[in-house]
């Protein structure tokens, strides 16, 4: 699967509230992005739409 998260970026969000990040907390975060534009895009062709919008997600 195709890395979505910029992993530097969203460790230094997460060490920023005094927080580690565990090995497989990217991966995951990772997995909740393609989840979250596939439900999207679902829900664009649904409304029989072509454009995802704000509202999709």
């Amino acid at each position: 699967m195709e890395s979505l998260v910029v992993a530097s970026k969203a460790k230094l969000i997460i060490k920023n509230h005094d927080c580690m990040v565990a090995g497989d907390a990217l991966d995951e975060l990772n997995r909740k992005v393609h989840r979250l534009i596939e439900d999207a895009v679902k829900r664009t062709k649904d409304n029989k739409r072509k454009t995802v919008q704000a509202y999709d997600f």
